[in-house]
């Protein structure tokens, strides 16, 4: 008889899932480390979400990474951390002492990459994030948890951003669209969490000119790798950090959660998935 356990194996649930590169993140990291396992994609509708989470360990799954349309409704399906919460959305699920925990990893993977491709970007005062949806919670969690002192959040709907303003207090200060000409000279930093500027979206008009000599600029958008916003940051000579670099640093915690080894973001790595993003 048998007696060999089972690979361990994660999983991402969303719907629809299948253009994740996830996969090829973590097939990576077990390949390089030497750990036999397993990472597949599970598209769940809405309707078999619970049933699918609340079965995750019968299923065969340590863990499993959670997307669109997913993320807030497995708050209630889990027992999420402090940045679970304070974000309000969750993208990665573990078990701990036969319990099903959730958290936020965007928080740390957008730091991260910050860290990795500006250091010392953290001196800024004043940042300026565009945008105000589940991206832009983890951004705004992770910058004043960071300890930036100001923090200016635009939308073009500008109820979604002071309904964040509220939730996250007085380092935020929300603004109107039409302000982001007045906000660009003093911000050190400046991050677009929203989809303007990626393939198949609208542009992102704005004029970096208008930027600190010595600011970081920030896309979360990673198709294509090089947006135009980022492009004209770095013409400018100003430091940048993209959206891929963010995607590949958010994996990590994940990965060590389920299969006990804490992994690296390599360059080797970030080709692989570049040269896949390249010939989609």
């Amino acid at each position: 008889m048998n007696t060999q356990p089972k690979p361990r194996a994660a999983c991402l649930i969303g719907w629809p899932a299948a253009h994740s590169r996830s996969p090829l993140i973590h097939h990576y990291w077990l390949r390089t480390l030497g750990i036999e396992g397993g990472y597949v994609i599970e598209a769940v509708p809405p309707d078999d979400l619970r049933d699918f989470v609340l079965r995750l360990s019968l299923r065969g799954f340590a863990g499993a990474n959670v997307t669109i349309p997913h993320k807030e409704n497995v708050l209630a399906l889990s027992t999420p951390d402090d940045r679970a919460q304070a974000v309000g959305a969750a993208n990665t699920l573990w078990f701990a002492d036969g319990e099903l925990r959730s958290t936020n990893t965007d928080v740390e993977g957008f730091i991260s990459n910050l860290d990795a491709s500006a250091p010392g970007w953290d001196k800024a005062a004043d940042a300026l994030v565009l945008g105000a949806g589940g991206s832009a919670r983890a951004v705004v969690f992770g910058l004043i948890e960071r300890g930036i002192k100001r923090v200016h959040l635009v939308n073009r709907t500008p109820s979604r951003a002071q309904a964040l303003a509220e939730k996250f207090g007085s380092v935020v200060e929300p603004a109107t669209w039409d302000r982001i000409g007045e906000l660009l000279p003093r911000a050190k930093l400046l991050v677009n969490t929203t989809s303007l500027g990626m393939r198949g979206q609208g542009p992102l008009a704005i004029d970096v000119g208008q930027l600190p000599e010595d600011a970081v600029v920030a896309d979360l958008v990673y198709v294509p790798l090089e947006t135009e916003l980022l492009k004209a940051a770095k013409v400018r000579g100003l430091r940048t950090a993209d959206g891929l670099g963010m995607l590949l640093h958010q994996a990590v915690r994940g990965f060590e959660l389920w299969f006990g080894q804490r992994p690296q973001v390599t360059s080797e790595l970030r080709a692989i998935v570049e040269a896949d993003l390249t010939s989609a």
